[in-house]
């Protein structure tokens, strides 16, 4: 067929596509944690009765991901320490509901109910930071895992390519590209140079 072949299809013979208007978007909507848990909302966070969309990363960012869950995901698998989740699976954490780039979970804290969200947080939370992040924001985030009974968290930070570990408000350490980051007694055995994750 060329060009002079093709005609348009007369107006009106598609039906319009709805768009939905903006007081309507999952993300002004105002519920309850409780509510949020009952529907079938994926890639929200929960914070303070808000949904806040998890937007698409970048190729630095799932590279990075993707650097640290393999060594990590094999170690936990290899001594069968728990279960290790990827950044679509939800996690209470006190009032909130948040995604971690990556999480572990211990096999004596595994939820009974696969087919959910987690009850409860993770013994490690990742995150790795975005070029979108905000830094108070993450900083808060991790604080509120520590709260609610995470036992460390790491922020990997591609900029300047260092990895902070959170163990508690106080207890905070940086590790930079010359030193290598271990799971202590949270997941026995791991360690992984830092140098590597951004390799």
């Amino acid at each position: 067929m060329n060009a002079q072949e093709y005609s348009a299809p007369p107006a009106g013979a598609y039906p319009p596509v709805p768009v939905a208007p903006e007081e309507i978007l999952p993300e002004h909507v105002k519920m309850t944690l409780e509510e949020f848990l009952e529907s079938d909302l994926e890639q929200y966070e929960y914070v303070n009765g808000e949904l806040i969309p998890k937007m698409p990363t970048s190729l630095k960012h799932s590279k990075i991901s993707v650097n640290l869950i393999l060594p990590l995901g094999l170690h936990v698998r290899e001594n069968q320490l728990g279960d290790i989740h990827v950044s679509s699976a939800g996690f209470r954490v006190g009032e909130r509901m948040l995604i971690p780039d990556i999480a572990f979970v211990s096999n004596s804290r595994i939820p009974d109910d696969m087919n959910k969200a987690a009850p409860i947080p993770p013994d490690l939370a990742v995150e790795v930071v975005s070029p979108t992040d905000v830094l108070g924001r993450i900083v808060e985030k991790a604080f509120a895992y520590l709260a609610a009974g995470t036992q460390v968290v790491w922020v990997v930070e591609p900029k300047s390519k260092t990895v902070i570990v959170y163990r508690s408000e106080t207890d905070i350490k940086l590790l930079t590209r010359n030193d290598t980051l271990t799971g202590e007694e949270v997941v026995e055995g791991f360690s992984c140079p830092v140098a590597e994750l951004f390799a």
